[in-house]
C-alpha cells in the first residue's frame, strides 16, 4: 500500500512530498532544511531512496542535493537543467522503481521552466498521484516569466500544452500534487482550495477550458511582480546549495544592536506589528514572524546585507532562521529576545508610532488636515481594483529605495490588510518620517466614507 505525506511551507506558499511504500520512498522538491523530511521518513519507517526535482527552482533554495548526499538516495534532476553537480538526469518517459509495486514516471511538462518535469506515481500500473511542481496547479498553472523575458510567451504556450498532456495521459481520479500555488509568487494566479484531481482540473482550470490564444493572452496580462530575490535562487540551485547551519546565532546586547545599525546593517524585529508600533529600536524594521517573513524580507533587503533578528522568545528566532535559510539568508549575524527595553542603551528611548483604521483616516481628512499623505503600498494589480482618491502609490517592494518620493507630511500608509503597511511604516519611521500605520482591511475604506477611484470604470 502506498502513502503520500505532504510537507507544507506556508510562508513561501509551497509544498514538498514524501511518497512511498512499506520500506522505501521518494521525496519531491524538498526544502532547504532537510531535517524535517528525514524526520517524516523516520515516522513512516521508510528509507529515502530517491530525491526528485521537478525543476531548478526560482523561489527557494532546494535541499535536494544535501538530502541525497545524506541519505545516499539517487538525485533525479531534469536532463535539460544546467547544473554544476553530479545527479541522475531524467528525461521524458524515464521510469524508476520507488518500492515494490511503486514506479515513478517522468513526464516532460515545459512551461514554468523549459526543462520542467512532472512525475506520475503508479501502483501496479495504476496511477495514484501526479507531482506537478510548477506545471498544473490547483485552478491555475505556474507562471512562465521567471526564466527569461524573451521566452515568456513561448513558455506560456508550453504551459498550455503541458497541462493538456497531463490530463490526456492521467485518469480523472489521480490526485494533482503541485509544489507551488498556495500563496507562492511562482503561481500565475492564486489557487483556490487545498486539493484537486486531474478530473477537477479538466473541468475548471483555464488552461484546460479556454482556447490557447485566450489562455495565453489572459496569463500574460495577469502576471504580477517578481520578488527580487528570485534572481538569486536559480543560480544557487544550479550551483548546488551548501548544507544549512541552524545553530543559534550569537546573542546581541544593546551596544551591538546599536553598532550594527550604525554600520548600515538591517535589524529586523519579528514581533507583532502592534507590539512594534508601541515600542521598538529606532532604525529597526518590522517583518512579523507570523507573516510572509521570508518572501518580504528577502524581497526588500539588499542582497547579502547582514541581518540581526529581534523577537519576544528564542523560538521565534529559531523559526525565522529556518524560514530564511529557504531563501538563501543563511545565518543571522546576531539575535536578541526578551523585553525590548533591553535592546536600547541606557538613557535611550524606544521609538513608536500610531496605528489607525480607515475610519480614523477619513476623520483626519474630513477635518481638513492638509498634512495628511496617504501612501498605498499594494501591488499594481491590487491598486487597479480601486484606490483612495488622492493617495500616492509606491509598492512595498520599491519603498526602501523611494522614501524620498513620499511627499512631506504625516504619512498614513496602508495595504490590503495591515502586514505590509506595518513593514512600510517601519521603513518610513526608520527614515525619520512621521507615520501612521493603517491596520485595517481595505474594504473598510469605503465603509469609512473614503472615496475610491476605480481605474476600470474610467475607460
Amino acid at each position: 500500500m502506498f502513502f503520500v505525506d505532504t510537507l507544507e511551507f506556508e510562508g513561501l506558499g509551497n509544498r514538498s512530498y514524501l511518497a512511498g511504500g512499506p520500506s522505501a520512498a521518494v521525496v519531491i522538491d524538498p526544502p532547504r532544511d532537510i531535517d524535517q523530511v528525514i524526520a517524516a521518513a523516520v515516522r513512516r519507517g521508510v528509507r529515502i531512496v530517491l530525491v526528485a526535482e521537478t525543476h531548478v527552482h526560482n523561489d527557494y533554495v532546494t535541499g535536494g542535493l544535501e538530502l541525497a548526499r545524506v541519505t545516499g538516495a539517487a538525485y533525479l534532476v531534469p536532463a535539460g537543467a544546467h547544473v554544476s553537480f553530479a545527479r541522475t538526469p531524467v528525461a521524458d518517459g524515464d521510469t524508476v522503481t520507488v518500492d515494490e509495486h511503486l514506479v515513478l514516471r517522468a513526464i516532460a511538462t515545459p512551461g514554468h521552466t523549459p526543462h520542467h518535469t512532472s512525475y506520475a506515481l503508479a501502483e501496479d500500473g495504476r496511477g495514484v498521484a501526479a507531482f506537478t511542481g510548477g506545471s498544473l496547479l490547483i485552478g491555475t498553472v505556474g507562471r512562465p516569466d521567471l526564466v527569461e523575458p524573451r521566452l515568456t510567451e513561448q513558455l506560456a504556450h508550453a504551459q498550455y500544452a503541458s497541462a493538456h498532456r497531463l490530463v490526456d495521459e492521467l485518469d480523472d481520479d489521480v490526485p494533482v500534487l503541485p509544489t507551488h500555488g498556495f500563496g507562492s509568487f511562482c503561481s500565475s494566479a492564486q489557487s483556490e482550495g487545498d486539493a484537486t484531481t486531474i478530473g477537477k482540473e479538466r473541468a475548471t482550470n483555464d488552461a484546460l477550458t479556454l482556447d490557447v490564444d485566450t489562455f495565453v493572452a489572459q496569463m500574460l496580462v495577469g502576471l504580477d511582480d517578481v520578488p527580487a530575490y528570485y534572481a538569486h535562487m536559480g543560480p544557487a540551485n544550479a550551483a548546488g546549495p551548501a548544507p544549512v547551519d541552524l545553530t543559534p546565532p550569537q546573542r546581541a546586547d544593546a551596544e551591538e544592536i546599536a553598532s550594527r545599525l550604525a554600520a548600515g546593517e538591517w535589524v529586523v524585529d519579528l514581533r507583532s506589528r502592534m507590539a512594534f508600533a508601541e515600542g521598538h529600536v529606532a532604525g529597526s524594521f518590522n517583518f512579523e514572524g507570523e507573516g510572509k517573513l521570508a518572501t518580504y524580507l528577502a524581497w526588500l533587503i539588499p542582497w547579502g546585507k547582514a541581518v540581526t533578528l529581534l523577537a519576544d522568545i528564542p523560538e521565534q528566532i529559531t523559526d525565522a532562521q529556518r524560514e530564511l535559510t529557504r531563501v538563501g539568508i543563511d545565518r543571522p549575524a546576531a539575535a536578541a529576545t526578551g523585553d525590548p527595553v533591553g535592546w536600547v542603551r541606557a538613557g535611550e528611548q524606544l521609538a513608536s508610532f500610531p496605528r489607525a483604521r480607515f475610519a480614523d483616516l477619513a476623520e483626519a481628512r474630513r477635518y481638513g488636515d492638509d498634512n495628511v499623505v496617504v501612501l498605498d503600498v499594494r501591488r499594481d494589480s491590487e491598486r487597479a481594483g480601486g484606490y483612495i482618491d488622492g493617495s500616492i502609490h509606491i509598492p512595498i517592494h520599491e519603498l526602501h529605495g523611494r522614501i524620498s518620493d513620499v511627499p512631506d507630511g504625516v504619512v498614513w500608509v496602508h495595504c490590503a490588510g495591515g502586514m505590509r503597511a506595518a513593514i512600510a511604516a517601519s521603513l518610513l519611521d526608520a527614515a525619520g518620517r512621521d507615520v501612521v500605520a493603517v491596520d485595517d482591511g481595505f474594504d473598510a475604506a469605503t465603509e469609512a466614507g473614503l472615496t475610491l477611484t476605480r481605474p476600470d470604470e474610467t475607460h
